[in-house]
């Protein structure tokens, strides 16, 4: 930022879409302007005194905010100088950080060496359908591929360049700054930081009760709902058909996160499609990189028809068509892929590493998965932000709690990815108890 005045502003249009008491309104604001690069790590901000003024508080209420903000470690007070914005986690930051020995930060497949991967030819693979290889549904194969594993509506689908974009898409037809956007608590951090990007104001609550749903739709006239049956990031699996009748009633448009949708555990069926529910109002998004691999970076959505031709215009907008190549490559590995064989391998790291985590880790608290790739882990009485940086130091990447708020919240929690194979899990353990232990 540059003066003050134009940070007063921002801080002004962002206290309105805050809920509580005054100042945990303003550090609400504070929060999300430094989450969004708004506000630079190293910024100054206005003196308690000028910023009261400004935004029309008492100097005490201006205070109790910078308080708060100090304590969750968001800023500093440096003596005789000012209140300053310290750097904040970033959930793009995930995939940034450098050489680990071990990464249980990000709940992606970390290789494809589970896929049978055949001898493949590259020319073959380069002869796209459409010739110049601009198709911007997706690769006729690959969408039929897709088509065939869905339980939901008879759609089209449009191929996406991975779940991440898919969401984007969404919010790029769906939201427009200052709009709300109800999304569980905690929920995926990607998704709210497209949100963020989008200028929309994310809601956090239970999704899974109905009252809960139903007084929010009515409180806060989303411009959409975000919901993940197969949750990312504590692992549970519940059954939202709620959500989508109560949006449907409302008119209110959902974004149904299906990634992890294959990834259940124990038996457990998969949850039923939100699409069932709210035919006419739920974009879903989808992706490969759960069964197959991260790196493809290929996903897909589908909508309704009048609904899809939105999304195939901002897709046109963002990049013109998935790659075809990956699309191609995807469909060759679909083909193969023994998606059963692979729920049952990581099923058997989940419930290792739950293992090893209770022998050298036994005050931490979790819920075991029911489904994904990740564990959503308590550190009684310790602030995750901190400890990230000491898991680090111990060659260990983790991603703290406050990545899968809106608010920041849930600073005791860390989400682990347990998708490493057993004996890399065992080294990561050990890096965690060390870094506990200091």
């Amino acid at each position: 930022m540059g003066r003050d005045e134009d940070l007063v502003t921002l801080l002004r249009d962002r206290l309105r879409l805050h809920q509580g008491t005054a100042s945990r309104r303003l550090a609400g604001a504070v929060a999300d302007l430094a989450q969004t690069g708004a506000i630079t790590p190293g910024t100054r901000l206005p003196s308690e005194r000028d910023l009261a003024q400004a935004v029309g508080l008492s100097r005490g209420t201006v205070a109790a905010a910078f308080n708060a903000l100090c304590e969750e470690g968001l800023c500093e007070r440096r003596h005789g100088s000012g209140t300053y914005v310290l750097g904040t986690p970033t959930f793009g930051g995930l995939l940034q950080g450098g050489a680990v020995l071990a990464d249980l930060s990000t709940s992606v497949v970390p290789d494809p060496s589970h896929l049978d991967v055949p001898p493949l030819d590259a020319a073959a693979l380069m002869r796209a359908p459409s010739g110049h290889g601009y198709d911007a549904m997706g690769d006729p194969r690959l969408r039929a591929l897709l088509a065939g594993l869905r339980d939901g509506p008879r759609q089209e689908i449009l191929v996406t360049s991975g779940a991440q974009q898919g969401i984007d898409l969404s919010a790029r037809v769906l939201l427009r700054p200052g709009d709300r956007v109800l999304v569980g608590d905690p929920t995926y951090g990607g998704a709210l930081s497209v949100f963020r990007r989008a200028g929309a104001h994310a809601v956090a609550l239970d999704l899974t009760s109905p009252p809960d749903v139903r007084d929010a739709l009515a409180r806060h006239r989303p411009a959409a709902v975000y919901a993940v049956s197969v949750d990312n990031p504590t692992g549970t699996v519940s059954d939202l058909r709620h959500v989508a009748e109560l949006a449907a009633a409302a008119d209110v448009p959902l974004i149904e996160d299906r990634t992890l949708e294959a990834l259940v555990y124990d038996g457990r069926p998969a949850p039923e499609p939100l699409a069932l529910t709210h035919p006419h109002g739920t974009v879903t998004v989808g992706s490969l990189s759960k069964v197959l691999w991260g790196g493809l970076r290929v996903g897909w959505l589908t909508a309704s028809e009048p609904l899809l031709a939105r999304l195939q215009e901002a897709k046109l907008d963002a990049d013109l068509a998935t790659g075809a190549v990956s699309q191609r490559l995807a469909a060759e590995l679909l083909e193969r892929a023994s998606v059963t064989a692979w729920v049952e391998e990581l099923s058997r790291r989940r419930d290792h590493f739950i293992a090893a985590l209770a022998a050298h880790l036994p005050s931490w608290t979790w819920s075991r998965p029911q489904g994904g790739l990740s564990l959503w882990a308590r550190l009684p009485g310790a602030d995750t932000d901190r400890f990230a940086a000491a898991a680090r130091e111990q060659g260990v990447a983790v991603a703290p709690g406050s990545l899968f708020s809106p608010d920041g919240r849930h600073r005791d929690r860390l989400r682990l990815s347990f998708a490493l194979p057993p004996a890399l899990l065992d080294q990561a353990v050990a890096a965690l108890a060390r870094a506990w232990d200091r």
